[in-house]
C-alpha cells in the first residue's frame, strides 16, 4: 500500500520509518536502519526526505500529563454565536493562548467546536471554565464531559 505526500508516495520502507518514530522518536539512525532492513544511508535520506516532505513534522517528548499535575481531562463542545469567517479566526487566535486547552477541533455538527481540557482537578477545571473558555470569542454555551478513564491516547 502507498501514500501520497507533497512530492511522492510513501512506500512500505517509507511507512515503516513513521511507525518506528511514532513509538520511539530518539532510535538511532542506524537501529532504525535495521529494524526497516535497509542500511543507514538510503535510510537517512528517507528520513531527511519525509521531513521534508511535512510527513515528520519535529520531535518531541511524551510527557504524562498526571506526574504533571493535570489529571483531570474534560471535553467541551463550545457552540458560537457567530460562525462567520472572523468569528472563527477571533476564536482560533485566542483558544491557542489557554495553556490548559490540549486539542481544539472546528467540528461540523451541533456544535461548533470540540476541546480537551486538561487540569489538576475540578476545581481548576471549573476557574478554567468560568474565566478562560466562557470569555472566548463568540461564546454562546458550553457542555463539558468529563472523561473517567483515558482507553487510548497520544498515538498516531
Amino acid at each position: 500500500m502507498t501514500f501520497m505526500t507533497g512530492h511522492q508516495a510513501l512506500d512500505s520502507f517509507d511507512l515503516a520509518i513513521v511507525e518506528i518514530l511514532s513509538t520511539d522518536g530518539r532510535i538511532p539512525v542506524t537501529a532504525l536502519a535495521h529494524r526497516i532492513g535497509l542500511s543507514k544511508s538510503p535510510t537517512q535520506v528517507r528520513l531527511k526526505r519525509l521531513e521534508a516532505d511535512g510527513v515528520i513534522t519535529g520531535y518531541h517528548a511524551q510527557l504524562d500529563p498526571i506526574r504533571l499535575g493535570r489529571a483531570h481531562v474534560a471535553f467541551v463542545e463550545v457552540k458560537l454565536t457567530d460562525t462567520r469567517e472572523a468569528a472563527l479566526a477571533a476564536f482560533n487566535r485566542v483558544v491557542q493562548t489557554i495553556p490548559e486547552v490540549e486539542q481544539c477541533h472546528l467540528i461540523a455538527g451541533s456544535f461548533d467546536y470540540l476541546l480537551k481540557v486538561r487540569t489538576a482537578d475540578i476545581a481548576a477545571y471549573r476557574a478554567v471554565l468560568a474565566e478562560k473558555l466562557s470569555a472566548l470569542p463568540h461564546v454562546a454555551s458550553t457542555s463539558t464531559y468529563v472523561a473517567m478513564q483515558a482507553v487510548k491516547e497520544g498515538q498516531f
